[in-house]
């Protein structure tokens, strides 16, 4: 099966200099109708080595005094998407998309915007678990979601005014294994992937839409897919390197993976934890990969052989156990990287759940302070 991918990343990685990631998605401050938005970005050489430390913010509810927190006191996150200098989170259980925008150090987070809502089945692992925006988001205001009604997981679409348009329907629902992803890699080819409805026989199920991935050519209402790949387990997440590899990560009940889909269709194994930490989000760069660890509290970053494409060592753990459980990534336009926890869904703490935007490191290698 071919897979013809178009448009080129905004930012390339400098091998060693960022290792921190964000899941790839749009930046709509670009000028182009179609650019993913930024992978890895190097940290800038002319920077200062230290800089003096801003006072620190004000104490209250809901005020996390850590800077690197940009909004407090979610409910549980499902997906995340980085827009230039802001991002898009949504709430799973509540079906809430709210937009969070970085303020000062020493100020206080400003609660994030609740720009729509769907309603979701919630139970389980159900409800709205990733976002993807459209590929012309500047001129049109769309927003792709992957979401659990009380019949079946299906992709919709919302406009502006809040309004969710059906898209791909009939996905197998089941207590479990109800977590889907979405990917554009063309200004016309949405990626969907998703979940085994906790039943894995019918991953590898030719009839059935559960533990795959599709392609949605157009997608519009009433659009059909075709199967892109099968034999997936618990769906964790799809990021595209904004060239000629597409990272799918998931959980299977041996093992939690990471693997290539090229432009042609060709599957090969990335990395493989038989300690099964559960990977979650992840996000793609020419020579790295970064995938969420929700059990393990981590992000993982795997380096990739630019021209093999092949993880050759243990991937790495960065920033492990600071935030707690984490959910999902994305990258902004200046490098950074956003992450959103996931802690409601177990033990939280008093400002869980939250999105960070942790910059990325000055040199090759250590985690932010």
């Amino acid at each position: 099966m071919r897979l013809v991918v178009a448009g080129r990343v905004a930012l390339s990685l400098a091998l060693g200099s960022v290792l921190l990631v964000g899941c790839a998605r749009f930046d709509d401050s670009a000028a182009s109708p179609f650019t993913p938005e930024p992978t890895f970005a190097p940290a800038n050489p002319k920077a200062p080595k230290s800089t003096p430390k801003p006072p620190p913010r004000p104490e209250g509810p809901c005020i996390d005094p850590d800077p690197v927190v940009i909004s407090t006191c979610l409910d549980s996150t499902g997906g995340l998407v980085g827009m230039g200098q802001s991002a898009l989170v949504a709430e799973r259980r509540t079906g809430r998309i709210l937009e969070t925008v970085p303020v000062g150090e020493s100020d206080p987070q400003v609660p994030p915007l609740e720009i729509a809502k769907v309603d979701v089945d919630a139970t389980g692992d159900g409800g709205i678990t990733d976002l993807a925006l459209s590929p012309t988001y500047r001129e049109d205001g769309l927003i792709y979601a992957y979401v659990t009604t009380g019949s079946d997981n299906r992709v919709v679409r919302i406009s502006e005014g809040g309004q969710a348009k059906d898209i791909l329907t009939g996905i197998p629902k089941g207590a479990t294994g109800n977590r889907g992803a979405l990917e554009f890699i063309s200004p016309t080819e949405l990626l969907v992937l998703t979940g085994d409805a906790g039943n894995p026989a019918l991953a590898s199920a030719p009839g059935s839409l559960a533990g795959k991935v599709l392609r949605v050519e157009s997608p519009a209402p009433g659009a059909s897919s075709e199967v892109v790949l099968s034999g997936l387990g618990s769906g964790g997440d799809l990021c595209w390197d904004g060239a000629d590899s597409i990272w799918v990560t998931d959980r299977t009940a041996a093992e939690d993976r990471l693997q290539r889909l090229t432009r042609d269709g060709v599957v090969s194994t990335g990395w493989t934890w038989p300690d099964r930490p559960g990977v979650a989000g992840c996000a793609a760069g020419p020579e790295m990969v970064a995938i969420a660890m929700t059990g393990a509290k981590a992000l993982a970053i795997a380096e990739v052989d630019p021209k093999s494409h092949a993880i050759t060592t243990q991937p790495a753990m960065s920033i492990p156990d600071k935030y707690g459980r984490l959910g999902g990534v994305a990258a902004a336009s200046d490098g950074a990287l956003w992450v959103a926890t996931v802690n409601n869904d177990d033990n939280h703490g008093p400002f869980d759940d939250r999105v960070l935007k942790i910059p990325p490191p000055a040199g090759g290698g250590g985690t932010p302070d």
